[in-house]
């Protein structure tokens, strides 16, 4: 048995000894070097392409870079803003808020992506930004769903590659990638064009709704309701789509009634649902 083993070994050395010293004296040459990096499986660790060619961005290129970046998402955040939100909702307060909003959150993210930075740092800044709310009012679906846009532009305009390595075999070097470039640019135009249409007058109905506290309570019940609808339209004066009964105080006969209505084009309402006049903020 031990004799067989130390001829199974011997073999295995004589076969592998060969092959070892062919690969000490053929080295191949950097074409084929990369050109082997194909054949390999998914699964297998390669180093990065930055680390394996040891290019480096200059600073031309780092302010390029940034200025792309920055300009095409103030500009894009911009054109959401002021065309889309603020001609309908007139709100100062979220034009300012949405704009520096924007170029906050990409000047973070750009900075986050070319900085190493352990895992503690990047949860600890995300549970900072989720600490923050707005305590100051309710913040209406239609603002929210702004704010979303603006932050996810701001993420892919920050982080989207526009360089990439070139001339790895000879001079690794950086250079822009025109066509990393516009396909940046036109993901920012296909947001544009979705608010675009779904803001458009002909497939948007812009609805509003008041909150009315009423007094004629005996016109509540589902058997006066249209003589209800044309009380509140004579009163409140405009064209009523539906009505909602909610809370009803008999002690001081009066009920509150959700009335909703359509705007006519142009038209807003930003303080449909204020009932107090400490809630209300100048726009």
């Amino acid at each position: 048995m031990k004799k067989l083993f130390c001829i199974a070994v011997a073999l295995l050395l004589g076969l592998s000894l060969p092959s070892t010293l062919s690969a000490q004296t053929e080295r191949p040459a950097p074409e084929e070097v990369l050109a082997a990096f194909g054949d390999l499986e998914p699964e297998d660790e390669l180093m990065d392409v930055q680390t394996f060619t040891e290019a480096m961005m200059t600073t031309s290129q780092q302010l390029v870079e940034l200025g792309i970046r920055f300009f095409l998402n103030l500009l894009v955040c911009w054109l959401i803003v002021q065309f889309f939100y603020y001609k309908k909702s007139r709100r100062r307060d979220y034009y300012f808020t949405f704009m520096v909003f924007s170029s906050a959150m990409l000047a973070l993210l750009y900075v986050m992506g070319n900085v190493s930075i352990g895992v503690g740092l990047t949860l600890g800044l995300f549970a900072i930004f989720g600490v923050i709310r707005y305590r100051t009012e309710t913040v209406p679906i239609r603002e929210m769903t702004y704010l979303f846009v603006i932050i996810a532009l701001a993420a892919v305009n920050g982080l989207a590659p526009l360089y990439h390595v070139t001339d790895v075999a000879t001079t690794p070097h950086y250079a822009l990638s025109v066509g990393s470039v516009m396909v940046l640019v036109l993901v920012n135009v296909l947001i544009l064009l979705l608010i675009l249409i779904l803001e458009s007058e002909r497939l948007l109905r812009h609805t509003s709704a008041k909150l009315v506290l009423y007094d004629r309570i005996e016109l509540i019940v589902p058997e006066r309701r249209e003589e209800l609808i044309a009380d509140l339209e004579k009163r409140v004066g405009v064209k009523i789509d539906n009505i909602e009964v909610g809370h009803v105080d008999f002690l001081r006969d009066a009920a509150f009634i959700k009335v909703y209505y359509t705007l006519g084009k142009g038209e807003t309402n930003t303080i449909n649902h204020l009932t107090k006049a400490k809630q209300f903020v100048e726009q």
